[in-house]
């Protein structure tokens, strides 16, 4: 199989506090969403990195799951992941110093036991989780429907 590479572009004009940008990516699933200070540091309306690294997060982490679930012998009728991602503010500026995800399973014929410890596998084998691990704190809540 060929390397995969995915290309997301951002624009951005003006100061850092009145400017004002846009993201976008190639499969046009996300096209000049605005984004500016008031996006990511207030709650002005449009989005933000941070939330798009917690979408990312999440979205690889669930697909991730479901295949340690598939390759433990277990039928996935769902899941779903909130990846809440942390920017703080430290000495040397902001950080981004934690992705909490919070996942909720229906996964018939599974124990609440076994299902946290296939969903902390599961963060080892999530190429985001990889990415973001050296330098970041990712706690897992795993819980059953």
């Amino acid at each position: 199989m060929a390397d995969i590479e995915r290309t997301g572009t951002a624009v951005w004009t003006g100061s850092l506090r009145e400017g004002k940008g846009t993201l976008s990516v190639e499969s046009a699933a996300l096209r000049d969403e605005a984004y500016s200070f008031g996006t990511r540091f207030e709650d002005g309306p449009g989005t933000n990195p941070e939330e798009l690294i917690g979408a990312a997060h999440a979205g690889c982490y669930s697909m991730a799951l479901a295949n340690v679930l598939h390759q433990e012998g277990y039928e996935v009728e769902g899941l779903e992941t909130t990846a809440t991602v942390h920017l703080e503010k430290t000495e040397g500026g902001f950080a981004i110093t934690k992705s909490a995800l919070e996942v909720q399973g229906r996964v018939p014929d599974l124990d609440q036991e076994t299902f946290e410890q296939l969903a902390e596998k599961a963060d080892a084998a999530c190429p985001v989780s990889n990415l973001l691990r050296p330098g970041l704190e990712i706690e897992i809540e795993a819980m059953l429907a």
